[in-house]
């Protein structure tokens, strides 16, 4: 069961770092859409700093709810079209 856990931890992790670096702000700057997608964004980089942490501190169960999380901002922001994202295998798109 402990390698099946890593494996998933590390599988999120991996996911979530790649959709942060694909997930571009879709809105016209300074409108109130932008600002949806900049604390969609944080959120997002939280859950994954928050997901790093508890890697290194011995925690893989709080790790993958974090990377989970995370993600799911990520992609809730590209179904509401606040991220312009092209990759099916990273978003619901």
């Amino acid at each position: 069961m402990p390698a099946d856990l890593n494996e998933k931890v590390n599988r999120y992790e991996d996911m979530l770092k790649r959709a942060l670096q694909k997930a571009k702000y879709a809105p016209i700057p300074n409108s109130h859409m932008h600002e949806v997608a900049k604390d969609y964004y944080t959120m997002a980089e939280a859950y994954y700093k928050d997901g790093i942490y508890f890697l290194e501190n011995g925690d893989p169960v709080n790790a993958l709810a974090s990377f989970s999380y995370g993600h799911a901002w990520l992609d809730a922001g590209a179904k509401l079209g606040v991220f312009a994202v092209d990759d099916e295998t990273l978003f619901t798109i």
